[in-house]
């Protein structure tokens, strides 16, 4: 197996705010210089600070794209739209972030990571100022695209960034965060809803202020790649893969697919289902289903952090089958505690599953190729998000109504999840690639 490339932690890559470490021995003037870059390095956050940065920003982001999942009823209310609004609203995000990572996912690898975070976190921050005056749909539709658009561009940067800083740090990293974001967002924004007022502006305005701040921080970060030429060329759309990843994808694409398939359907439907089942009213509850999901998920990506990847990945297979098993008897039964239990075992298959496919992928991946491939990653993640929830919303409305459309789109999710397990033994143990000091074959 190829030996995949790291930057320890130690030893940052070099940026393009650091001068060749060789430069000063020329001459005087050039000792001048590497004594005022030293300066201004030292005015840049310490590497640690900066993942800690990126990885908060990540959080932001996703917290973001979850915080309307408890207004929608809200929004439903006082606007009176039906649930295919509601899922077209939740797919819309989906398909903006989507066409973000196409065009944009590769971009921070010529023009550097610094700007392209600023540039998303501007829109960020712009998305909420259009959701917290939203006064319809449409207000509703331009916030999200502009959301999903920055958080496309952003992704890759992000990712890339936390593994140019410490490599199998930040690939552990790109996998604990998007849960942590989505959880928090979903809990936050459905206590703000029951608790505070004006809360389709209380929730935005919060947000908007912590985009401002992370753009601070930002700026005083150092950039870890130098620019290179081709970031227009890099605006063209492609699907291309390393030869070295292109194996692991295969394997790696079918489980990204079905947990994201299955946040999908919490975050579009998982409020109305957590309302129907509890007979409460309570925003607190519509978001809790999606907290209880991506909260787990988490945890599960630091308890499983060490283990085995191949480990990893059939743990996550196997307990979103059973999970969302669980979830469709719950349904059918209307048991809301077998529903919650059901999510919170369904939680841990998203979080295993997502870990385990960023780690078959990413170790193998060059630094300067990082950017590109994490996107592809979230390419597959976000299309399972989005299109299976769309279709939902359609079911809902013009077939058997809430409960069929979530018994059916469960079982289509465990249908996948019984294909990415297929793939994966199929696949062999030659086709997962391990994070360094990784146990393979009885060897580190």
């Amino acid at each position: 197996m190829t030996k995949p490339s790291v930057v320890p932690a130690s030893k940052p890559a070099r940026t393009s705010d650091a001068a060749p470490a060789d430069a000063g021995s020329a001459s005087g003037s050039a000792s001048g210089s590497d004594s005022a870059a030293g300066s201004a390095r030292g005015r840049r956050l310490p590497p640690k600070v900066a993942l800690y940065v990126l990885a908060s920003i990540t959080v932001s982001f996703l917290a973001a794209s979850s915080a309307p999942t408890p207004l929608y009823a809200v929004y439903q209310a006082e606007w009176g739209f039906n649930p295919i609004t509601t899922t077209v609203v939740f797919g819309v995000y989906a398909v903006a972030v989507l066409l973000g990572l196409l065009t944009m996912g590769k971009l921070s690898d010529h023009v550097g990571r610094r700007p392209i975070l600023l540039a998303a976190l501007a829109a960020q921050a712009a998305s909420m100022v259009v959701f917290a005056t939203a006064d319809g749909v449409p207000g509703l539709m331009v916030a999200r695209i502009v959301q999903g658009l920055s958080t496309g561009a952003a992704l890759g940067a992000i990712g890339a960034g936390m593994m140019d800083i410490d490599r199998p740090r930040g690939t552990i990293t790109n996998a604990i965060v998007p849960g942590i974001g989505t959880a928090t967002g979903a809990l936050v924004s459905g206590l703000v809803v029951q608790f505070l007022p004006a809360p389709t502006h209380l929730v935005y305005l919060g947000l908007l202020a912590i985009f401002v701040l992370q753009m601070v921080a930002v700026v005083l970060m150092a950039e870890t790649v130098v620019r290179k030429p081709g970031a227009l060329a890099s605006l063209v759309p492609e699907i291309k893969l390393p030869r070295a990843v292109r194996g692991p994808m295969l394997v790696a694409a079918p489980v990204l697919f079905a947990v994201w398939a299955l946040a999908g359907l919490y975050g579009s439907l998982g409020p109305s289902l957590a309302r129907q089942l509890t007979g409460s009213g309570s925003e607190v509850l519509g978001g809790l289903s999606l907290f209880v999901l991506a909260g787990v998920a988490a945890v599960s990506v630091l308890v499983l952090r060490k283990a085995a990847t191949r480990t990893v990945m059939l743990t996550g297979i196997l307990a979103l089958i059973a999970g969302v098993a669980i979830t469709l008897v719950s349904i059918r039964d209307s048991s809301p505690t077998g529903f919650f239990v059901g999510t919170a075992i369904a939680g841990v298959g998203f979080g295993s599953g997502f870990q385990g496919g960023i780690r078959t992928v990413m170790p193998l991946a060059r630094p300067h190729e990082s950017s590109g491939v994490l996107s592809l990653l979230f390419i597959v993640s976000y299309l399972g998000m989005g299109v299976p929830a769309v279709i939902a919303g359609f079911l809902v409305v013009h077939a058997g109504g809430l409960t069929a459309t979530a018994q059916e789109y469960g079982v289509a999710v465990i249908v996948l999840a019984a294909f990415a397990l297929l793939g994966l033994l199929r696949g062999g143990r030659d086709e997962t690639a391990a994070l360094p000091g990784e146990p393979v074959g009885g060897n580190a």
